[in-house]
């Protein structure tokens, strides 16, 4: 009897929440969390010793409540002399600057939106190709860095579970997305796709997403993307 397969991706959760209404601005339209502790959070990864040459890690803003919407999102890094914007992708996640000014200046994380809506947590993933193509065994490869990655930061977390392959999420309406695997001989085929959470623990967003489990194809080959992926994954078994 096999093991019921969960996709995960490395999800650090942050002892971060929004804080009470930041002074400049109007009651109830702006939360804050503290740089200091979201900085303290990506250095786990920036420390990390083994090898990470296929994964990457961004700061995440995940919706709390239901109904709550990444949509028109604004995060801002406010110290005492400077304001930097920080985008937010399609999932909410954002490269947060490690700025030692900003941390001795105890800075803060402002965002449009009222207390308590969002969680904040450091996101590990793989990284994309820009030309769409990844070699099966860079993927295979890119799996394990991101599990030990996760043994690392909470050992308890993944024990006895193992790489089996790995998710491409696309937006929900890209129905053209789609990702093939590509044999040495040149032949090719198109994996099915289906509707379904880029994250494991985070099912506010549904997208459109592509599993490619490791048993069901040959050791070498290539997989080719269409369209960029919004992220690509892990899955663990």
């Amino acid at each position: 009897m096999t093991l019921r397969s969960f996709l995960s991706c490395c999800a650090i959760l942050l002892p971060l929440a929004a804080g009470n209404a930041h002074a400049q601005a109007p009651r109830g339209e702006t939360a804050w969390l503290s740089y200091r502790d979201a900085y303290r959070s990506m250095l786990w990864f920036e420390k990390y010793g083994k090898p990470k040459q296929f994964i990457q890690n961004h700061f995440q803003a995940v919706a709390r409540e239901p109904g709550a919407t990444l949509e028109g999102l604004h995060l801002t890094l406010v110290s005492k002399t400077s304001q930097l914007e920080l985008p937010l992708d399609a999932l909410g996640r954002t490269v947060l600057p490690l700025l030692k000014a900003a941390y001795d200046d105890n800075a803060e994380i402002t965002l449009n939106r009222k207390p308590g809506q969002y969680q904040f947590r450091a996101r590990a993933s793989i990284v994309g190709r820009a030309d769409g193509v990844y070699e099966a065994a860079d993927l295979r490869a890119a799996c394990a860095q991101l599990l030990a990655y996760q043994r690392y930061v909470d050992p308890a977390a993944e024990r006895g579970r193992a790489c089996v392959g790995v998710r491409f999420s696309f937006a929900r309406k890209d129905v053209t997305a789609n990702v093939r695997f590509k044999m040495l001989d040149g032949s090719a085929s198109v994996l099915a796709a289906a509707e379904g959470p880029a994250f494991a623990d985070d099912a506010a967003g549904v997208f459109r997403i592509v599993n490619y489990r490791f048993a069901d194809w040959p050791d070498k080959g290539f997989l080719v993307t269409q369209s960029p992926p919004l992220a690509i994954t892990a899955l663990y078994e």
